[in-house]
């Protein structure tokens, strides 16, 4: 498994470079050299980052059988609670979902950026929580539905079209320097 950034310059970033970082993510890339190991390598990431206390995580995924895949692979993941967002999913259950991971971002932002966290929260609840969607499933932010704002994004697949990529980059991704945009290559 290889892992290579679109930005891989070896000299620290000068203060422009550090504000372009900030407001434009680098996007990391994992390389598999075989399609049957895509899905043992994600669980193995997964199962690393994961052990995050509270890290908010979206899978995206473009067909249903990628989901149904994902789902029964991934849910064994022991620091990793997980949901799956589908077109079959009723409105009240796809706002309960949601709802869910918005607290979950909550409490990531509360623990580790404005410090107002605790040791005793974090042993209560100290599971990562992803969820796992499709294309067309992703929140329409041109109709008002507010994004993810998770801090890790992986495409398990590269989609087609660079427009379906920035629309799951707008819809998954929170503003701000700390997050991480990882896509699947085969």
């Amino acid at each position: 498994m290889v892992m290579d950034s679109i930005d891989s310059s070896s000299s620290p970033p000068s203060q422009s470079q550090y504000q372009y970082q900030i407001g434009h993510p680098r996007h990391f890339y994992l390389a598999v050299d075989r399609l049957q190991f895509k899905m043992q390598t994600l669980v193995d990431l997964l199962d690393l980052v994961g052990r995050r206390p509270c890290l908010p995580i979206v899978v995206c995924c473009s067909t249903r059988d990628d989901l149904d895949s994902l789902c029964s692979s991934l849910s064994p993941l022991p620091f990793i609670s997980s949901s799956a967002l589908y077109s079959d999913l009723a409105e009240d259950e796809r706002a309960f979902v949601l709802d869910k991971f918005s607290q979950v971002v909550t409490r990531w932002n509360q623990v580790n950026h404005t410090g107002e966290g605790n040791e005793d929260d974090l042993r209560k609840d100290d599971t990562s929580h992803m969820i796992i969607v499709t294309d067309a499933c992703l929140p329409l932010l041109t109709s008002g539905e507010s994004p993810m704002n998770a801090h890790l994004l992986i495409n398990y697949e590269l989609p087609a079209k660079k427009e379906t990529y920035g629309r799951r980059l707008a819809a998954c991704l929170t503003a701000g320097p700390f997050l991480l945009p990882c896509s699947m290559v085969c």
